[in-house]
């Protein structure tokens, strides 16, 4: 019988019929549209057959004028199971509120460890994984994945260079490098400071070596800063390695050439979440249906695994956010172009220079204004430590 699935939630009856005229008795069913099927035989006298639940109470009305008896053998399908069910309530809602408990449980955080960082630092640590909903007690599909709590550790506690944030099971495991470890022993050798550009010294702070140079005085590149050889003329003298700082006011021009017209590509705060369960390979979206309309978008996933107990499953839940974007284009005036390819000098510089390095002073060279695009050039005025290292071979002398 095909579709017999759907006269499984109808409920199903085996019935048993004994007497004489069965044969006449089947066709009487049938006329009567009671619908039969795996109808056989046993012996002379005796045939089964299924039929509908909601078709009992017809085969009542016939049998009473027919000379056969029935007999219900087996009763099948949904509504019998439902009453099943219904005698052992209490065994049918709790292993499946018992199971639920375990999956939340499962998924929930119970601990978080953190190695490499000395009490005070751990404490902020802490302090910041509160602030952001990581803590004990709180369900794993809730938080955000371990980069984004990586980033905002380490953007927001200056006492880290780096910390390494993982998962397992319901324990979050932190690995902590803070900027303060102890500071080692600098061995170095016998050593001069040289200017390793053109500048003119402003400021000076020798640790170790005897200068060579004054404040205001103009130096080339390679010229003696100061010197590892110690010692006064005609007496005994000793090499040591030169320590110190030098600073001197450097020069640089540099370019930068900005478009009049610029096409860029920005999100407009448009967007729709989409929470999809996804087994194994399948997804299964269970909240945010419907095509998207967005012509460009940008698509951001996030992903956590279901645990059972210790094991991780094949089972995974993801939050998807598409945000819309839209292609916008920029139209500068020829003033804001040329601010605005003064802030791109300044910064290309400073890409160049070391952190301590400080801008002194600008002065805009040439400016123009050519095929749609502005074309500056700048001339900074650099305050920087100019000195580096030369080795002391033996031999030299000042």
């Amino acid at each position: 019988m095909k579709n017999l699935w759907i006269e499984f939630f109808g409920g199903i009856i085996t019935v048993k019929t004994k007497g004489k005229g069965i044969e006449r008795f089947i066709n009487t069913l049938t006329r009567s549209g009671i619908l039969v099927w795996q109808v056989r035989r046993h012996g002379t006298e005796a045939v089964t057959f299924k039929m509908k639940l909601n078709d009992v109470k017809k085969l009542r009305s016939l049998v009473r004028n027919s000379d056969c008896k029935i007999e219900f053998l087996q009763r099948t399908g949904f509504p019998f199971i439902f009453k099943r069910m219904l005698k052992n309530i209490g065994f049918v809602i709790g292993a499946p509120v018992f199971l639920l408990v375990i999956m939340i449980l499962s998924n929930m955080v119970w601990g978080i460890e953190i190695k490499g960082a000395d009490p005070a630092t751990e404490y902020k640590i802490r302090k910041e994984l509160n602030q952001i909903g990581v803590k004990r007690g709180k369900v794993q599909f809730f938080l955000e994945n371990v980069e984004a709590i990586q980033r905002k550790l380490t953007d927001s506690i200056e006492e880290i260079t780096w910390v390494g944030v993982e998962l397992k099971g319901t324990t979050y495991h932190l690995q902590v490098v803070e900027k303060t470890e102890p500071n080692k022993p600098e061995y170095l050798s016998p050593r001069h400071l040289v200017a390793k550009k053109k500048a003119i010294i402003v400021d000076m702070f020798v640790e170790e070596g005897q200068p060579k140079v004054s404040v205001n005085d103009h130096v080339n590149p390679g010229q003696l800063l100061v010197s590892g050889i110690i010692g006064e003329d005609g007496q005994k003298t000793e090499t040591v390695p030169a320590k110190g700082e030098i600073l001197g006011e450097t020069w640089y021009t540099t370019k930068a050439t900005i478009p009049l017209k610029n096409t860029l590509q920005v999100l407009n705060g448009n967007e729709i979440q989409k929470h999809i369960i996804k087994v194994g390979k399948y997804e299964i979206p269970i909240w945010g249906f419907g095509k998207v309309e967005y012509k460009k978008s940008k698509i951001e996933l996030n992903e956590k695994k279901i645990n059972f107990l210790k094991w991780e499953l094949p089972i995974s839940y993801i939050n998807k956010t598409i945000r819309e974007s839209e292609q916008v284009t920029q139209i500068f005036s020829n003033e804001e172009a040329f601010e605005v390819a003064k802030i791109q000098a300044r910064n290309d510089i400073k890409n160049h220079l070391s952190d301590n390095a400080k801008i002194k002073g600008e002065k805009v060279l040439h400016k123009s204004v050519e095929n749609g695009k502005v074309t500056i050039s700048i001339h900074f005025q650099i305050i920087e430590n100019i000195a580096e290292a030369q080795p002391i071979i033996q031999g030299d002398t000042e």
